[in-house]
């Protein structure tokens, strides 16, 4: 069992990678909205897609969401965001 004690316990934040390769529009969107649903506030997200309209539909998204795009990347032929849950 690992006890954290005090501002340490507090800054403990979970990570989660969603490989959504291969999806079309809109499952990206959708599932990155389903993640971000069931994340707690300062959790990351990191979403890898492969399909060209994620560009314009993950940031409309955190749009409606209120969530924060910390980084957005491109990597060969994946789009690599990084999401803060707000």
């Amino acid at each position: 069992m690992l006890t954290i004690a005090g501002a340490q316990a507090e800054k403990l934040v979970a990570e989660k990678i969603l490989n959504l390769r291969g999806l079309k529009c809109p499952l990206p969107a959708l599932r990155v909205r389903k993640a971000l649903t069931g994340s707690k506030a300062g959790d990351m997200l990191i979403a890898e897609c492969t399909d060209p309209l994620t560009a314009i539909d993950i940031p409309n998204l955190l749009r409606e969401t209120g969530d924060t795009m910390v980084s957005s990347a491109r990597e060969g032929d994946v789009l690599v965001f990084h999401i803060r849950k707000s």
